[in-house]
């Protein structure tokens, strides 16, 4: 936890937080912060700085907060992703959340299986803790947006062309002949598929919507790897 995001349910006053839970134990087992020290902070979907620790006990810290830092600038991205495994769901929630961005859509495809759509992990509250981890890792406060679409092609036919509109559309998919561009310094929208790909009638209905199929080479990778190799590739800011 490099950062320690305050929502507003933990202010207690406009410059009074308490922390408990997950992040006490982080301040007190990690940080090893005592009363007086400072604390790197942030309020979710607002502005950064410290936090002085006023007191400290078993149960809660309270901070007084002082913010005055812009988050870092989002990446300007559309992330369309083929629901993953859910454990590798977590992860790739937290690593999105850490490279920036912050509109994420998760679909189905043929090779996502039924029941990884009943994960607890799609819980409003474990989306937002993850995407808090992420956040808190990377010292940024502002909170990506998880839609979560569960029929394919209604959502390429009905919703993706205007989600496209205006953007550099993407699609990886492996064998494809032209590879994934680099340097972007404009809006992008990127789909990734499953384990395995998508299948070539959803590449078809996707290049149909706009997408541009590209590719990262031969190797075929993890969703999880897939993920901050694409983005990194195709935005500077997230390095």
């Amino acid at each position: 936890m490099n950062l320690a995001l305050l929502f507003d349910e933990d202010f207690v006053d406009s410059d009074r937080a308490l922390l408990r839970g997950r992040r006490l134990e982080h301040l007190k087992t990690v940080l090893k912060s005592a009363t007086g020290h400072r604390i790197a902070v942030g309020r979710v979907n607002g502005a950064m700085g410290y936090g002085e620790v006023l007191r400290l006990t078993d149960t809660e810290a309270e901070l007084q907060v002082t913010l005055g830092q812009p988050a870092p600038t989002p990446l300007p991205l559309t992330l369309i992703l083929a629901m993953p495994r859910p454990k590798m769901l977590r992860r790739t929630l937290q690593t999105c959340a850490s490279l920036g961005v912050k509109d994420i859509w998760l679909i189905n495809s043929y090779k996502v299986e039924k029941s990884f759509w009943q994960t607890p992990w799609l819980s409003e509250e474990n989306l937002r803790e993850n995407l808090t981890l992420g956040l808190e890792q990377s010292k940024d406060t502002l909170m990506p947006k998880v839609h979560i679409r569960k029929l394919f092609k209604p959502f390429v036919e009905d919703e993706l062309p205007a989600l496209l509109s205006g953007k550099r559309a993407l699609v990886a998919h492996p064998g494809t002949a032209i590879p994934c561009p680099t340097h972007l310094n404009e809006p992008a929208a990127l789909c990734i598929g499953p384990e395995g790909g998508f299948t070539d009638y959803e590449v078809r209905k996707l290049e149909e919507a706009g997408c541009q199929s590209v590719h990262l080479g031969p190797r075929i990778l993890r969703v999880e790897t897939a993920v901050p190799v694409l983005v990194s590739r195709l935005f500077d800011a997230c390095l």
